[in-house]
């Protein structure tokens, strides 16, 4: 969501009277990559771009298509092969082990179609949604249409073919539960229709209980994510703006109308952090009742104990579920001391609790690092084109 924000920023700067933009989405990759599907780019036609598809290796070439593509205002997928160590149709050299498809769509704020439209909806709409894009066709007047869904079934904007859309829509729905995004094939009347489907989530929020100076820098790790930040506490002395910069919101919110002050959502990581030990006890007692997948409280683990043990006077209820949730101590083992590490230790928990990951190291990973598209683990030793010139001469993947 950080990187639909930017495209999205840099988007209204830009002077389209004088310039003229195209998104580059990356829809498929089979093999290594250094950025998954999903990854987006916004490009201008004076070289400029936000946001990107790989390591910096793939930008320029995708520049060149971009131009193309703004002037014609026809979608185009590009194939490179990145498993070549010199490929020289680029001119430079890759060895990243990976065929990765990327979508290339003129940017037209007066097309109803036009892919940042999307951006502005999905960030608007502030829950899971499903998003369907069609990279590769046999129709192709079908490339580069898109079907936005939400949970519930709505369809905000859907510019699919109707025997497309009823094939799409239940693995769209599923994709609510598997959270899976990938590139599926469909056929469609006997043809053969590309589409990356993918699971777009709201924005990470960070509820911070506690103003204290250890809780400046987990604030500035969690904006340079891209997360939504909000501090609290009781004491006004503790949330000035001038210690929280970076934050979204500062409130002086009594620990008795946390529930009635902020909106927490399953979304929402929940940090407590005040060093005292009756406001977080009587916090933790609130967060109970919230949706919140995170729980996080600062201080040894004979301090929670000790509030369990409170809680079992009080016929208070910590479910088993609740321990999944909270984590105390609070964050990785990273062998943090000092505030500035004990804050990567807190945002890199949150990070894994949210991708549902282990934090471990990943040299002793077994299997890919990220999702990858198991469909095909064929390599092309080429780049081209999905025009109908090259499906005459290349086999789509």
């Amino acid at each position: 969501m950080k990187e639909f924000r930017a495209i999205l920023d840099a988007c209204k700067n830009v002077d389209f009277t004088q310039r003229k933009a195209a998104l580059a989405t990356v829809v498929k990759v089979r093999g290594s990559s250094y950025r998954s599907p999903g990854a987006r780019m916004l490009i201008t036609d004076d070289g400029k771009w936000v946001g990107s598809i790989s390591g910096g290796c793939l930008e320029g070439d995708a520049l060149r298509k971009a131009r193309q593509v703004m002037t014609t205002k026809i979608p185009l997928t590009v194939t490179y092969d990145t498993s070549e160590e010199s490929n020289q149709n680029l001119g430079i050299g890759l060895g990243c082990n990976g065929v990765i498809d990327v979508l290339i769509e003129a940017v037209d704020l007066t097309d109803e179609k036009n892919p940042i439209g999307f951006f502005e909806n999905i960030i608007a709409l502030q829950v899971p949604v499903t998003l369907a894009t069609v990279f590769a066709a046999d129709e192709p007047e079908w490339i580069g249409r898109k079907l936005l869904m939400t949970e519930s079934g709505d369809k905000p904007y859907n510019f699919l073919d109707v025997a497309l859309d009823e094939l799409i829509t239940p693995h769209l729905q599923e994709l609510f539960e598997s959270k899976k995004s990938e590139a599926r094939i469909f056929t469609v009347n006997g043809k053969a229709v590309d589409v990356f489907t993918e699971l777009i989530q709201p924005s990470t929020s960070l509820l911070i209980f506690g103003g204290g100076f250890d809780a400046r820098p987990v604030t500035q790790l969690a904006k340079a994510l891209g997360w939504e930040v909000t501090v609290t506490d009781e004491c006004v002395a503790h949330i000035a703006p001038l210690f929280f910069p970076n934050a979204d919101k500062l409130s002086l919110c009594h620990r008795d109308f946390i529930d009635r002050d902020f909106i927490i959502t399953p979304y929402t990581a929940c940090v407590l952090m005040s060093h005292n030990y009756t406001y977080d006890r009587d916090v933790l007692k609130k967060l109970l009742r919230t949706p919140t997948p995170y729980i996080g409280i600062l201080g040894p683990r004979k301090r929670f104990d000790k509030m369990l043990a409170e809680f079992e006077q009080s016929n208070i209820t910590v479910a088993s579920d609740d321990f999944h949730r909270i984590h105390s101590p609070i964050g990785l083992d990273i062998g943090a001391e000092a505030p500035d590490e004990i804050a990567v230790s807190i945002i890199a928990e949150i990070q894994s609790k949210f991708t549902n990951r282990s934090g471990g190291f990943l040299k002793y990973r077994q299997g890919p690092i990220h999702h990858r598209d198991a469909a095909s683990d064929q390599v092309f030793k080429q780049v081209y084109l999905h025009t109908e010139d090259s499906k005459k001469s290349a086999t789509r993947p």
